[in-house]
């Protein structure tokens, strides 16, 4: 059963005035079968805690620690987290021109699996992914994400995740952006994903919305680059009726506007 577990985490970003401190000692477990949704306001750190977890260079470690099934994650390149089992939705996904889609995929399952998949299964795989996701076939021929809306590009981040498979899906604010039916689309493709109970889930997000349809087991509030509060789904419901006003003054004492 994979876990991932994050242990006083403290990350630090450059800026022109220098290192300036975004997390400021993160501790948090994800077990597979549990889906924790980080939620938070603007600038508390919680898009930083994905970037730094996959490895993105603009994000410093500075101490603490980051473990995959007891394996130091700190230690590995970007690609190799990825074949070790971490998954990023990002919340801008960016665009590969002159890769189509259908190569990057089979790229990165080839990757990931360790040997590329036979054409024939794959095609089909492929295809009742596109189908269940209501992604128009074609688009397995586009450059990856030129082009796409929002909702699209969202589609897009969790076809991967149903090709992967990953142990463990940071889901950075997949809900911005989304129209109604778009959104219960990208659910429904992360709940199939969730399915199996042997991955876990880390949903980043501002509103509740998508917790209606993604029913998280445990829900944390990010202020000051750090978790404040902890609990289960009625902790959302309760950020939804009174926002994060009492948790302003956490995030203002640690100096994150």
């Amino acid at each position: 059963m994979a876990t991932l577990e994050i242990k006083d985490l403290h990350v630090s970003v450059a800026t022109e005035d220098g290192p300036k401190e975004i997390l400021k000692g993160v501790d948090l477990t994800v077990k597979a079968g549990e889906t924790h949704a980080i939620m938070g306001p603007n600038g508390s750190g919680k898009s930083t805690l994905s970037y730094a977890v996959a490895g993105h260079p603009k994000y410093e470690v500075t101490s603490g620690a980051i473990t995959l099934d007891g394996e130091d994650v700190l230690e590995m390149s970007v690609d190799e987290r990825a074949r070790a089992g971490l998954f990023l939705a990002m919340q801008y996904p960016v665009e590969v021109p002159g890769v189509s889609m259908s190569n990057f995929l089979r790229s990165a399952a080839t990757a990931v699996r360790g040997e590329a998949p036979k054409l024939r299964t794959w095609v089909k795989e492929v295809k009742q992914q596109l189908a269940e996701l209501e992604i128009d076939p074609a688009f397995a021929e586009r450059s990856v994400n030129e082009g796409f809306s929002g909702g699209e590009k969202k589609r897009h981040e969790i076809l991967q995740l149903a090709l992967l498979q990953p142990k463990i899906a940071i889901l950075d604010e997949t809900d911005s952006g989304l129209d109604v039916d778009a959104l219960r689309v990208v659910s429904e493709g992360v709940n199939r994903y969730k399915a199996s109970g042997e991955t876990g889930v880390l949903l980043i997000t501002h509103y509740t919305r998508i917790l209606r349809h993604i029913k998280p087991d445990f829900v944390h509030v990010f202020a000051g680059g750090r978790v404040v509060e902890s609990g289960g789904p009625e902790l959302a419901d309760q950020l939804e009726a009174e926002g994060y006003v009492k948790y302003a003054g956490k995030q203002e004492a640690a100096g994150i506007a």
